[in-house]
């Protein structure tokens, strides 16, 4: 199973891909191997629906460049300000329907699972969840920028729980 994990946003959007299972020759096992992370950032001065068209078509090249089975998406929390919780849900939109396009199986976990099943705490903090990501996947550093450990937290902690 492969395994496309995105933390979406509408200025900067994580991701990871992780296959599951690895072994990578160490004596404990990783839960599975990371093939890509990053962060794809969109233009900070252009329109909502400029920002939301480049996310989608740099989702539809990371589907068909990796052609996972799977999108983890983390789901939107409620924020004080509404209108970034209305923004981040049209971010959401757009990765779900590249994702329904491509036929993938979708998934979405709330923060609190994916700091749960990573860091072993729904409170965990950044460095906290990036660090564990590193050490799950055998890594010798956390993924950087910290978007593309949430993404690669978000595409292990469907792995952790399938």
């Amino acid at each position: 199973m492969r395994v496309l994990g995105v933390d979406p946003g509408t200025s900067v959007t994580g991701y990871g891909v992780v296959d599951a299972g690895g072994g990578n020759g160490h004596p404990a096992p990783a839960p599975g191997r990371l093939v890509e992370c990053g962060a794809i950032t969109l233009t900070r001065r252009g329109s909502l629906p400029q920002r939301l068209d480049e996310l989608h078509r740099a989702i539809v090249e990371l589907i068909t460049r990796h052609n996972p089975t799977a999108l983890a998406l983390e789901t939107a929390f409620y924020q004080k300000n509404v209108r970034t919780t209305l923004v981040l849900g049209h971010a959401r939109g757009v990765v779900l329907l590249a994702a329904q396009q491509a036929r993938l199986e979708i998934f979405e976990y709330a923060p609190a699972t994916v700091k749960k099943t990573v860091a072993g705490a729904g409170a965990a903090r950044k460095g906290q969840v990036a660090a564990m990501v590193a050490h799950l996947l055998h890594l010798r550093h956390p993924p950087r920028p910290s978007d593309a450990a949430d993404g690669v937290a978000v595409a292990l902690t469907h792995i952790l729980r399938a």
